[in-house]
């Protein structure tokens, strides 16, 4: 009974640890890309200065448009005042309404406007490349760190392998030594080196865990603690990139690079500052129209002789109905208004000036730009193809020390080399091994690296 209860426990144990492995997330590298540059901080920044020109570009049409404004005003007026209305002198608690509505428009000014507009779309387009000259950054640094996983995972499964090996000559040494073919310092040594082999299995896991961290870190992920990547197998291929030359690579990246382009958009808008700038030299032209009225809320009064007794008498009369008094004072006004500067302390020159030496800086940023593009280029390619020769010698290493630790057991086992002897080859095999791994994805980042200024996205959906 107790058995059958314990089977059961067992079973329900092992299917609830099913479930929670089926609900961790095994991300692929185009999932990670794509998370990171939707959700990466720097990035959404960046939008937000998009944003922000795309806001630049609407204030440039709408300089375009006429301006227009209403006004109005309501007064009290007490003791004598002049009544707008009859123009005549009161000595009364007064109340008066005047409104207005004035409109303009630029007719010439220099052509500023167009070149506004002209510089918001410049800026537009070089927001864009910023925005995109980051995404290319985060691709590549989640590259990184996605294959520096695949290589620690790999790493420790060589460990856990050669783990295994080692219980079995432990074992094996343990027959040996019962028949007194070897003796009891070989299995001490032996035993030694199992100890050994899981503390590089503890470090290869540690190792394994920060790579991890560190993705997720950079995927900016809040349930950092359960992430994991897919088992995506990356093999060693030959890239058409490797049969470009550094300078056939560099022509067409200088074209397609999003740094050169972002530099050139730059100068581009700086250039345009300094035709913005110089248009305030020139006269500017505007059109206006007004329209204004007046209404006065008092009673109307004049002054008359009575017939009767022949004094001055102030006959009082109601005010005329709103409209009446609004279309009947309603008065025009319109013109043009022309501007010609002949001296404002050298503020426009000055202007100027500082727009041409924005403009210098950002043609020297460009030369910058180029040459350091060259110098990546040509390091990348000399990296790439040093890190192929060193993948091929490694993998004839590892198989060199391979053939020589095989030789080395069959040695051992006749009594023909000591237990040290064996360690040392089989350490020599094990570094090798590590070699292969480590050299294949250096190899595999340094052409993803090359092909990227070739032109070829980290993954096909970018």
């Amino acid at each position: 009974m107790r058995s059958k209860k314990t089977a059961v426990l067992l079973f329900i144990l092992t299917l609830f640890s099913t479930l929670s492995n089926a609900q961790v997330k095994k991300w692929t590298l185009d999932e990670c890309v794509t998370y990171a540059l939707e959700h990466n901080i720097s990035i959404r920044q960046s939008e937000l200065d998009m944003k922000l020109s795309n806001i630049d570009k609407k204030d440039a049409y709408g300089s375009f448009l006429p301006t227009a404004s209403f006004s109005a005003t309501h007064s009290w007026n007490i003791g004598l005042v002049v009544n707008p209305i009859t123009n005549s002198a009161q000595n009364t608690t007064s109340q008066y309404t005047n409104g207005g509505l004035s409109t303009g428009i630029d007719i010439y000014n220099g052509l500023r406007n167009q070149k506004n507009l002209r510089r918001a779309k410049l800026n537009i387009i070089a927001s864009q490349y910023n925005i995109k000259k980051m995404q290319e950054d985060i691709a590549l640094n989640v590259a990184q760190a996605y294959l520096q996983i695949l290589f620690n995972r790999e790493n420790l499964k060589v460990q856990q392998e050669q783990l295994a090996t080692d219980k079995n000559q432990q074992e094996r040494s343990e027959q040996l030594l019962e028949g007194g073919l070897i003796p009891r310092g070989d299995l001490l040594d032996i035993q030694a080196t199992v100890a050994a082999d899981k503390q590089r299995i503890i470090e290869a896991e540690n190792q394994l865990l920060i790579s991890k961290l560190s993705l997720a870190q950079l995927l900016q992920l809040e349930d950092f603690r359960e992430f994991d990547i897919a088992d995506e197998e990356f093999n060693k291929e030959e890239s058409e990139v490797l049969l470009q030359t550094p300078d056939a690579i560099y022509n067409k990246a200088k074209e397609e690079q999003t740094v050169i382009k972002v530099a050139r958009a730059n100068l581009e808008v700086a250039m345009q500052d300094v035709s913005v700038a110089r248009s305030s030299y020139q006269p500017s032209l505007r059109g206006f129209y007004s329209l204004s009225s007046s209404v006065s809320h008092n009673d109307n009064i004049a002054y008359g002789i009575d017939d009767l007794t022949g004094e001055t008498i102030a006959v009082y009369s109601s005010p005329l109905p709103f409209w009446n008094q609004a279309s009947d004072n309603k008065g025009h006004s319109f013109g043009f208004q022309l501007s010609i500067p002949i001296l404002n302390g050298f503020s426009v020159r000055n202007s100027v000036e500082r727009a041409k030496v924005t403009v210098e800086r950002s043609k020297l940023a460009l030369e910058q730009q180029e040459l350091d593009l060259e110098r990546n280029i040509y390091t990348a390619y000399t990296d790439a193809m040093g890190s192929l020769k060193t993948y091929d010698a490694s993998v004839a290493a590892a198989k060199a020390r391979e053939g020589s630790l095989e030789y080395a057991r069959e040695r051992y086992e006749v009594g023909l080399i000591n237990i040290f002897d064996y360690n040392q080859a089989q350490a020599l095999s094990i570094n090798a091994q590590s070699d292969v791994i480590r050299a294949k994805y250096d190899f595999i980042f340094k052409v993803k690296i090359l092909e990227f200024y070739f032109g070829i996205p980290i993954i096909q959906q970018q």
